[in-house]
């Protein structure tokens, strides 16, 4: 008898993971990447899991909710994770990585995996017969997209994502600048622009008036608070930016023992440390008026930016109604959907989307039951958010503690308690790992 073959259709974080997980388990699996042969506005390259926002995985200790997730992860023999922890770059207490390293590695695993076939080619249906997995993104093609309307019968949510300029490191003026990490954790990893009062209102002042880029025919703007461009931001008050990315608390200026004003973190891009981002400072201003602004920041006025900010539309389903916490939607078995159009928001919970679907999908092609992972772990957690939360109001939706069941007992001190959590969440996983739940055939 042929085994089963399970179509995934998307290489992003969501479908590399799914694949892998798939192969991993003995079941062939296809997977269908439109690019090259048709671009999105956000991607820059034909390779797959292409971080095209920030290039940090952001908290790597147990106690953030991402960062256990991401231990989860690791026990399950993420790909994400294994080419993440291959290719990361100084970033203090996150998890950074050279984001063209990191990708060409899950491209490489994945095309050289024997039981992974790749195809380079445009999906624009969704197939009736066989197990899928649509993890086509934020970006997801409008004939695919209007195919999904139709099937769910559920109109898509959206909201744009931005991306923050990259600038080159030999362009910095470093007299101006300083290196540290807030409140001096882990190795001091980051390039600190450091910003007197006045400096910053005179900035200020440039950056709400600054001219943004049209929007084309996109009717309205929802933005997810975690990738906000820094005017939206800004235009919501001075204090904003202040207790935002622009926080000067925990960053001294070693130079005189004093904290500034304000300060803009610059982080490495890429493992030679040639490329610089500037944290946190999304954007769709137009591009003459970004070098204008922005090289108003201390230590940035001859920077050339090799990349400027731009904005993409980023889509997402209405999963309480429509998804099962195996991300299978509900009423056909067979079909199941994974990463950041789930509702799910950041890489790494794209990428679990992607572990926990394709984990099932391997399942249900091996004619075994699905799995639900334990509320108490970061995955399970996630999963049973994005498919109990309020339907009417659902909004995308980082990994974080609140979603976890509280503990039987109340812990004040907040740290302590977050411990406490990450570790019953590390031990339920491998209970269950144990218990041969998640078993590969």
């Amino acid at each position: 008898m042929n085994q089963p073959r399970v179509t995934v259709i998307g290489a992003g974080l969501a479908g590399s993971e799914a694949a892998w997980q798939i192969a991993e388990r003995g079941v062939p699996v296809t997977l269908y990447e439109m690019r090259p042969v048709r671009k999105t506005p956000a991607h820059h390259t034909d390779q797959f899991a292409e971080l095209v926002c920030s290039n940090s995985l952001r908290a790597n200790g147990l106690t953030n909710a991402v960062g256990v997730l991401k231990e989860e992860m690791r026990m399950m023999n993420s790909l994400i994770m294994y080419a993440a922890d291959k290719h990361a770059v100084p970033a203090g207490g996150a998890l950074a990585v050279d984001r063209e390293g990191f990708s060409k590695e899950v491209t490489d695993q994945l095309k050289n995996h024997p039981l992974v076939e790749v195809r380079n080619e445009e999906f624009t249906s969704i197939p009736e017969e066989g197990i899928t997995i649509i993890a086509t993104g934020p970006l997801t093609s409008p004939e695919l997209s209007e195919k999904i309307k139709a099937l769910m019968g559920e109109e898509y949510f959206y909201f744009y994502d931005a991306a923050a300029p990259i600038v080159e490191k030999d362009t910095i003026d470093m007299n101006k600048v300083y290196l540290a990490s807030r409140y001096d954790k882990g190795e001091a990893a980051y390039l600190n622009c450091p910003m007197t009062e006045e400096e910053f209102n005179a900035f200020y002042e440039a950056l709400i008036t600054a001219e943004t880029a049209e929007l084309k025919e996109f009717e309205k703007e929802i933005y997810f608070e975690g990738c906000m461009p820094i005017e939206v931001m800004m235009k919501r008050g001075k204090q904003t930016a202040l207790f935002g990315p622009m926080k000067p608390v925990g960053l001294p200026d070693p130079r005189t023992g004093k904290t500034p004003y304000a300060v803009i973190q610059l982080r490495q891009d890429n493992a030679a440390g040639t490329l610089y981002n500037i944290v946190g400072f999304q954007t769709h201003l137009k591009w003459g008026e970004q070098k204008r602004v922005f090289q108003m920041i201390p230590g940035l006025e001859n920077a050339e930016f090799v990349r400027y900010g731009v904005m993409h539309r980023n889509t997402f389903i209405n999963s309480p109604k429509l998804l099962q916490p195996t991300y299978q939607l509900q009423g056909r078995s067979n079909l199941f959907f994974a990463g950041q159009m789930t509702g799910v928001e950041g890489y790494v919970e794209s990428a679990a989307s992607g572990l926990i679907a394709g984990v099932n999908a391997a399942l249900t092609a091996l004619e075994q039951d699905t799995i639900l992972f334990p509320n108490e772990t970061a995955l399970g957690s996630m999963a049973h958010y994005i498919t109990t939360a309020d339907s009417k109001h659902f909004q995308p939706m980082n990994a974080n503690f609140g979603l976890f069941p509280p503990l039987e007992k109340r812990i004040r001190n907040k740290k302590e308690k977050n411990e406490v959590i990450a570790q019953r969440a590390i031990d339920a996983l491998r209970s269950f790992v144990e218990s041969g739940a998640t078993k590969r055939s």
